[in-house]
């Protein structure tokens, strides 16, 4: 499977903005654009000339990698959103989140998005009681994910909890934490997304 091995800290810095894909390093003084808050390489520093195409695919590139996804799966999701009914681009952002990876990411099981979705590939984690390892499996509404009972132990897990107490568990889930699980109450809606992402951007570039 492909995927992207290189620095995370240079696709934030890519993107002028902190998509926490470290974890607790994204709250200190050590992230990438507390330090360096330009783009990487010689010509990071200059002044680039705005254009409306560039804008829509900045967007694109920064929602990929804030999800951890290639081009050709964002592309599939983004196919899938237009054939469904509403709004294109909240359709987009919808399966995006409920993605497995993101559901853990989210429940405060795992420090960042790349740390869930190896969780998942090991097998840490189960839906409705049934271990599945595939990080885009895409939750439903009633779904319980949980912890799996030979992982609950794991030190990574344990340190995600702690870490993740500043972090909010948003409305369209509820977790409990002693038992290391959380139910899918409903998909989410826009608002209840709060990452700074202009899909309309994505759509427009797509529909080109």
């Amino acid at each position: 499977m492909a995927r992207y091995t290189g620095a995370d800290c240079r696709l934030c810095r890519r993107e002028g903005a902190k998509l926490f894909l470290k974890g607790d390093r994204c709250y200190t003084d050590k992230c990438a654009i507390e330090r360096r808050n330009y783009a990487p390489g010689e010509a990071g520093k200059k002044r680039v000339k705005e254009s409306e195409y560039r804008l829509q695919l900045r967007e694109k590139q920064k929602t990929k990698r804030i999800y951890g996804i290639l081009e050709k799966q964002f592309h599939h999701y983004y196919e899938i959103a237009g054939r469904q009914q509403g709004v294109t681009g909240e359709n987009l952002l919808r399966i995006l989140e409920s993605r497995l990876d993101n559901v853990v990411y989210r429940l405060g099981f795992a420090k960042s998005r790349a740390e869930a979705r190896q969780q998942v590939r090991h097998g840490h984690i189960t839906v409705n009681g049934r271990r599945v390892d595939i990080p885009s499996f895409r939750v439903k509404a009633g779904d319980l994910v949980a912890v799996a009972p030979k992982a609950k132990d794991l030190l990574v897990i344990k340190s995600a909890l702690i870490s993740n107490e500043r972090v909010q568990v948003p409305a369209w889930l509820e977790v409990d934490i002693e038992k290391l699980q959380g139910s899918v109450l409903a998909l989410p809606q826009r608002d209840q997304i709060d990452l700074d992402i202009r899909e309309q951007l994505i759509v427009e570039l797509y529909s080109k």
